[in-house]
């Protein structure tokens, strides 16, 4: 059988997909399968979810969502997405303090990965686990309490299947935001600071093909933070109109904007969990580098333009907190991320990337795990202080390596 990631960029080497329905069944698949690797909703362009032998899908087994109002934490069955999520915590009152730009993809494929939303004060998407059960190559099932998370949240999928995760909980709250467009790239790199911590959450939309200026800014408030949208915002003004952050796309599968006030859920996002964003025919990058960097970053990507525009769809700027999770692309710095949706032809973009990638090198940036990048294995290695530990740990729950496949041998275990 032929299994490809969500954009069709990818068709994965496994032969055979397995569905367990229990985690019983989940369990003894594991322990009689030499070599596996779990893949969630396939939204990765990168390999990092393959395995040259079987690839294990959780979506069969029961969406459990159970939610503890005492301790405001929700444990959640590792295959449900965040739009299921989010809509059963909203309707009890409760919250994720951050989401991704887009809804449809599950859970614990985007924590195993260190997936993110945006705002200088929210970690990504794994800085909410409190808990994780997960099954380890012997078919064993083990509960991972908070202590022991930091390195086994972003763990790319390497020391067992995750059966489900505990998060963390925040009271429900709205959010109303806003689309300015042409803001000044004079302006953004005067104050930069300034605008990523005007709101909630803040995006930055461009294409390139316009280095003197950036195609939109989302602005997201909370909807009791008392702001007041001015018509002109940094030189940028307010847009007339529902805006799609993908140009051509229709302004309807993004979520409301204009100020009007909605749920987390319906806001936080850009793009509505009843609308599919794409037809996926597209590839992504992202790199994320010390936030104190990005504005000199971009300037160094700036003789780059004429050849990133013609094969870019939109590029996204977003902040993201620190956080202390091992293999995570924020751990130990305030970082900001730079977002590439590149028009489908790969080999275009990979003979792209390597000058943008040098352009990047003297600032730290590391690959979302998940994204297509050609960085060396030895580079992205020694962006990450606690490699070691997390070879440990690899050594501890899988010593047979019946998790490893060839992306994280080339990366995490490769000392040349």
């Amino acid at each position: 059988m032929t299994i490809t990631n969500w954009a069709g960029n990818l068709t994965f080497t496994a032969p055979a997909l397995l569905r367990p329905r229990s985690v019983d069944e989940l369990r003894a698949m594991v322990g009689r399968t030499p070599q596996l690797h779990a893949l969630g909703t396939g939204h990765s362009f990168s390999p990092v979810a393959d395995s040259p032998s079987t690839l294990i899908t959780l979506d069969g087994l029961p969406r459990e969502i159970e939610i503890d109002t005492r301790r405001a934490t929700v444990r959640v069955a590792a295959g449900v997405r965040y739009a299921e999520l989010a809509r059963n915590l909203e309707a009890r009152g409760f919250a994720l303090r951050n989401l991704a730009s887009l809804p449809h993809i599950s859970v614990a494929g985007s924590v195993a990965t260190g997936t993110h939303g945006s705002g200088d004060g929210n970690g990504s998407l794994a800085t909410s686990v409190t808990g994780i059960e997960m099954v380890t190559a012997t078919g064993d099932l083990v509960t991972i309490g908070p202590d022991e998370t930091g390195g086994t949240v972003v763990a790319l999928g390497a020391l067992g299947v995750v059966t489900s995760l505990t998060l963390s909980l925040v009271p429900s709250f709205t959010v109303r935001q806003w689309v300015y467009e042409n803001l000044p790239r004079e302006n953004l790199d005067a104050c930069f600071d300034e605008i990523f911590a005007s709101a909630y959450s803040v995006s930055v939309f461009n294409t390139w093909r316009d280095t003197a200026s950036l195609d939109a800014v989302w602005v997201k408030h909370r909807g009791d933070d008392g702001w007041t949208a001015p018509d002109r915002w940094h030189d940028a003004s307010m847009a007339d109109g529902q805006r799609n952050p993908v140009p051509g796309m229709p302004p309807g599968y993004a979520t409301e904007q204009c100020g009007a006030e909605g749920s987390w859920d319906e806001r936080l996002p850009h793009f509505r969990a009843d609308f599919t964003p794409s037809a996926g025919d597209e590839v992504q990058s992202e790199y994320l580098l010390p936030r104190d960097q990005a504005v000199a970053a971009l300037a160094a990507l700036n003789d780059l333009a004429p050849r990133i525009a013609p094969l870019l769809i939109v590029s996204e700027i977003r902040t993201v907190a620190a956080d202390d999770l091992w293999l995570s692309p924020c751990y130990g710095r305030e970082t900001a991320a730079f977002h590439f949706t590149w028009r489908k032809d790969q080999a275009a973009i990979e003979a792209l990337l390597p000058a943008m990638e040098e352009r990047l090198a003297p600032f730290g940036a590391r690959p979302h795990w998940g994204k297509l990048f050609t960085l060396p294995a030895a580079r992205i290695r020694a962006s990450y202080p606690r490699l070691q530990e997390f070879r440990q740990l690899m050594a501890s729950y899988d010593p047979s390596g019946k998790f490893q496949n060839p992306f994280i041998k080339s990366i995490i275990h490769n000392d040349r």
